[in-house]
């Protein structure tokens, strides 16, 4: 029987973190770097490179619009050149545009699910059939809460999460006989930088409240869930959504 330490190591392994330069991403970014990954960091943000470079020489950063098919073709041709091979991806890059359902403008609409679903399929449908012809890959899609309760003003966001949840499940029945891995992640409020300007204030207190555990996630937590399902501590867990909530969707 293997170390549960050395089941949880990620030394050899290559990873892509999609919306990786901040939040969230970049966290599981150090996370799995730590965990001895060589990270492919891709983002919006001009500076991507230089942020993945401040992990360690060896990771990288790709600069790219995932709203657009082409570009992301484009940067998984880029991510393999330098990579090589890709063993691990998670699909964290997305987008929270709130409004009632009402008011909800139909762009709004259509640039969450660009953003939030389509883009993790054209990663997953551009890396996965590499990873099932190398009999190994892990896959982990971050989902939310709002895809499992109702949230107020978050109709489009909570549409594409459970969507997210349903892509998860049927790439992990597909190519779960290669050896592929597909998994979702489902986090609470995050206290990114993002999170605690959102959060401030009543509304955050009010919500807090609701909460089991009386707080909210940290990036590392989240980060931490992340390099567990991508281990081969998790070799046996496909298909899955683990929720990192404190609680909040048990009542």
């Amino acid at each position: 029987m293997k170390p549960f330490s050395e089941l949880l190591s990620l030394a050899g392994r290559t990873a892509v973190v999609t919306g990786g330069a901040s939040g969230i991403g970049l966290a599981i970014a150090r996370r799995l770097a730590g965990q001895g990954a060589v990270v492919c960091l891709v983002d919006r943000n001009e500076k991507v490179a230089e942020i993945a470079a401040s992990l360690g020489s060896q990771h990288c950063g790709v600069h790219t619009d995932v709203t657009d098919e082409t570009a992301i073709k484009t940067a998984c041709s880029t991510i393999l050149s330098q990579l090589g091979h890709v063993d691990i991806l998670v699909n964290n890059a997305g987008i929270a545009l709130i409004a009632s359902a009402a008011e909800l403008e139909t762009s709004a609409w259509d640039l969450t699910m660009a953003i939030n679903l389509r883009a993790p399929f054209l990663f997953a449908r551009a890396l996965g059939p590499a990873m099932c012809a190398k009999g190994f890959g892990r896959i982990v899609n971050i989902a939310s809460q709002a895809a499992l309760v109702a949230l107020d003003k978050h109709a489009a966001y909570g549409a594409s999460k459970a969507g997210i949840l349903g892509l998860t499940k049927v790439l992990a029945f597909e190519w779960g006989p290669s050896g592929v891995t597909v998994n979702a992640i489902s986090p609470t409020v995050v206290e990114t930088e993002l999170g605690k300007q959102v959060w401030s204030g009543p509304v955050g207190d009010a919500f807090r409240a609701q909460v089991p555990t009386g707080r909210f996630a940290q990036p590392d937590e989240i980060a931490c869930a992340v390099a567990y399902l991508v281990s081969d501590a998790a070799s046996m867990v496909n298909g899955e959504n683990l929720v990192v909530d404190g609680g909040y969707t048990i009542r």
